[in-house]
């Protein structure tokens, strides 16, 4: 009979330890969610631009073809995050937290070149009349294909390492393991988010057409479909203007932000006086408008300069090739 008291009893501390063990693991996993929604509203410009940019590379691909790409470039934008960019991160956050700054304001200016050149190309395109005839991508054969899965893939992993190092940046007071399963979750969420806009939005004409089309659809069905077909071309457009400001206004602020913490504060005060100016004249969502109208500011004429210097160097890299294969 003690026997069955001492079994009874140990089983009922082992449930009770059971119990914690599961209430701390719930804990953890509220934590990590919370963790990833609070990192992932800092990203969020970055997946802005991110969804932005990959619609361009199934632009004109066969409608058969899209989902397919699509899906190749999620499980590329995967590897990146999850094998390539997550245990980099995390070893530079143990051994040389120090580099995370200069690594984000590299991106930072990479962002916001690749937002000043887009505008200064489409500038260039409108004050010179250039209308070139581009070959359609639907004609374009499994190289071709495999080219622009390759093209959006490392475009991606300049985004992604951006989108998981800003995450990192607000949450390394955590333990590594807490950063692992963050950046992680971030990680598989924010591709899960992106790639499934994206194939949305391909395939939205796809879907009006066939809404449009279907045998026996009402008046107002067609007309919805029909709709939705010319509308989806200026949708696009608008997404990608919006992802160009999205990449000027990221690339901006993690530099006012990282030049402040390197020692020149000057942007930075400009930018956060304009947001308490904004912000003491009409609340709070104009203060952030303020910084986000700063910010985006000081991307575009970091971006510009970029674009100068990179301009410079490449006239000068084909004039001493030029030079070369003249004295040959």
């Amino acid at each position: 009979m003690r026997t069955v008291k001492v079994m009874a009893g140990g089983l009922a501390a082992l449930l009770d330890d059971v119990a914690a063990i599961a209430r701390a693991a719930a804990a953890s996993v509220d934590d990590v969610a919370g963790l990833a929604g609070k990192t992932s509203v800092k990203a969020a410009g970055v997946v802005v631009d991110d969804a932005a940019v990959t619609p361009q590379y199934v632009d004109g691909v066969k409608p058969a073809r899209e989902l397919p790409m699509i899906w190749r470039i999620a499980k590329g934008s995967l590897v990146n995050k999850i094998i390539i960019i997550l245990p980099i991160a995390l070893l530079l956050s143990s051994f040389a937290p120090w580099a995370l700054t200069p690594i984000l304001m590299l991106g930072g200016t990479y962002l916001c070149f690749e937002g000043a050149e887009k505008i200064w190309h489409s500038i260039h395109t409108r004050m010179h009349h250039e209308d070139k005839p581009m070959v359609p991508k639907s004609q374009a054969g499994p190289k071709s294909e495999d080219a622009l899965v390759k093209g959006a893939i490392t475009t991606d992993l300049i985004l992604s390492a951006e989108i998981m190092v800003i995450s990192l940046n607000e949450i390394t007071a955590e333990t590594i393991w807490m950063q692992a399963a963050t950046l992680f979750v971030v990680g598989v969420g924010i591709t899960a988010l992106v790639y499934g806009v994206v194939a949305l939005l391909v395939k939205m004409d796809d879907m009006g057409l066939a809404v449009a089309t279907r045998e026996g659809a009402s008046a107002g069905a067609v007309r919805f479909g029909r709709g939705l077909v010319k509308a989806m071309p200026i949708i696009l457009q608008i997404i990608s203007v919006i992802g160009v400001f999205a990449m000027l206004w990221v690339g901006g602020h993690i530099m006012v932000v990282g030049l402040d913490e390197l020692g020149w504060h000057l942007p930075y005060g400009l930018v956060h006086g304009l947001e308490e100016f904004a912000a003491g004249a009409a609340g709070g969502f104009a203060g952030w408008l303020g910084n986000t109208v700063g910010s985006l500011a000081f991307g575009a004429v970091w971006g510009a300069l970029v674009v100068i210097i990179v301009t410079a160097v490449g006239k000068m890299i084909n004039r001493s090739r030029g030079e070369k294969m003249a004295l040959a």
